[in-house]
């Protein structure tokens, strides 16, 4: 069942997969606790529930055995011209990443079902997750040997990059597993070097200073100190990927026709992105990644990179 499962997630369209027998994660849960304690999580509160299952992924779903990691790439083959605010490249497609990920996973799911029966997963409690539960997807994806985490937090995966979405699906029965790779970042810290927030350290990630957070997860303002720090990235970040050497050297365009970009993001300038209305904002986005943070949280990051475009000129 090993290959075949790792086959047909190919078929149904993920890049790669790797599986990863389900345990705790005892250190994680040392670590997690506390990154939490020192509250770098920021506002991100629901990552403070369910503690307990988001280390032990049998805890979340009883009888759970093994851990099903898919990955897909989002690489995108164009990207937005210079002088526009920065859209991190995972929210270019027309339809939201998580979206595409459930339907591959479910079409995962029933094969494996059709091949070893219903009680291969355990349809009492959810099973398959793409951001949306309380699972370590980048820990997993390494124990499932499908990279390494790198100093950037981010799973880098060889021939691929770190420029890859994630998915989980969990299986109430054992399989062959995989070997984790080994991390290859070396002394290396050019990503840690690259942030303009320092946030940084290479062991972990201060949340509250991330231009992701500050951008997309925190509901207010993004604080007054990273302001003009933002780089030209409105919604998102992809400074500390995109200077990672491995991402330079393994980076290609994807080759799937669901994440079709948005054509707008490809082709507006800042000008553009300034006149936006909240009534285009809701047509045009109307099935992206984009809509999580909102019209007036965009076009009131876009002000600030519109203010201090001078600082990253």
């Amino acid at each position: 069942m090993h290959q075949f499962i790792k086959q047909t997630a190919l078929s149904v369209g993920f890049d790669a997969c790797g599986i990863a027998k389900a345990t705790a994660l005892t250190e994680d849960a040392e670590f997690m606790q506390q990154w939490l304690y020192e509250g770098k999580q920021g506002e991100m509160h629901y990552l403070e529930r369910n503690f307990e299952k988001r280390t032990d992924p049998r805890l979340l779903v009883q009888g759970c055995k093994s851990v099903v990691v898919v990955l897909m790439n989002y690489f995108p083959e164009k990207t937005q011209p210079e002088t526009a605010p920065k859209i991190a490249r995972y929210a270019y497609s027309e339809i939201d990443y998580h979206t595409i990920l459930r339907t591959k996973l479910k079409k995962l799911e029933d094969i494996i079902i059709e091949k070893s029966g219903s009680e291969s997963v355990n349809s009492l409690y959810q099973h398959s997750f793409v951001d949306s539960a309380p699972v370590l997807e980048r820990r997993w994806a390494e124990r499932a040997g499908l990279g390494w985490i790198g100093k950037h937090t981010q799973l880098i995966t060889p021939g691929w990059g770190s420029y890859c979405f994630i998915g989980i699906l969990l299986l109430n029965f054992e399989t062959g597993y995989d070997v984790p790779v080994a991390n290859r970042c070396g002394s290396c810290t050019r990503c840690i070097e690259t942030c303009p927030t320092n946030a940084l350290n290479g062991k972990s990630i201060d949340a509250r200073r991330c231009i992701s957070y500050q951008t997309i997860e925190l509901k207010k303002t993004v604080e007054n100190e990273i302001q003009p720090l933002l780089s030209g990235c409105a919604l998102g970040c992809d400074i500390c990927a995109d200077i990672c050497p491995w991402n330079k050297k393994w980076a290609k365009p994807h080759i799937h026709p669901e994440l079709k970009p948005i054509e707008e993001i490809l082709s507006w300038e800042n000008p553009d992105w300034q006149q936006l209305t909240a009534e285009k904002f809701s047509t045009t986005f109307r099935s992206s990644a984009i809509k999580r943070a909102g019209f007036g949280k965009l076009k009131e990051n876009i002000a600030f990179v519109t203010k201090n475009k001078e600082k990253y000129d």
